[in-house]
């Protein structure tokens, strides 16, 4: 019997992105972003979110996508990985969705320059794709703490 596994998507451009919901806390409409010198292109700045200062990637940036000012539609996941809360910037948030143990590919391994090292596996779930990534990779936490 396949095991389900529960993914939060959301979409970069017309594609649709997963990642495991145990690392979500929580999606957040764009709150206001205090840029950072001197970090990394990706490294959007910091919000307040409570009380606690959030570091947020913007994941356009962190995949090489074209610069894009935050829509209504925008929004700042939470994450939490390691103990370290972090923003993910993404064009929208989609749903929960449940994939099928079944229904996870390794990801197909082809040029390396891609950035495709990000994505670890490929969901398939109602004859679309979602790329489940690599929190690890992509959110690179040396660079954030």
């Amino acid at each position: 019997m396949s095991e389900i596994r529960e993914f939060v998507t959301f979409r970069l451009n017309q594609e649709y992105y997963g990642i495991n919901i145990q690392n979500v806390e929580n999606i957040e409409k764009v709150l206001p972003i205090t840029r950072i010198p001197y970090t990394l292109n990706y490294i959007k700045g910091v919000v307040n979110l409570r009380g606690i200062i959030v570091p947020v990637v913007d994941l356009r940036a962190r995949f090489g996508l074209e610069k894009k000012n935050p829509s209504e539609e925008s929004r700042i996941i939470i994450v939490n990985l390691d103990e370290n809360k972090i923003g993910m910037l993404v064009d929208s948030s989609s749903e929960v969705l449940q994939i099928m143990e079944d229904d996870i590919d390794d990801a197909p391994n082809v040029k390396k320059e891609l950035n495709n090292e990000f994505v670890k596996n490929i969901g398939k779930k109602n004859g679309r794709i979602i790329m489940l990534i690599d929190l690890y990779k992509v959110l690179n936490i040396e660079h954030l703490e």
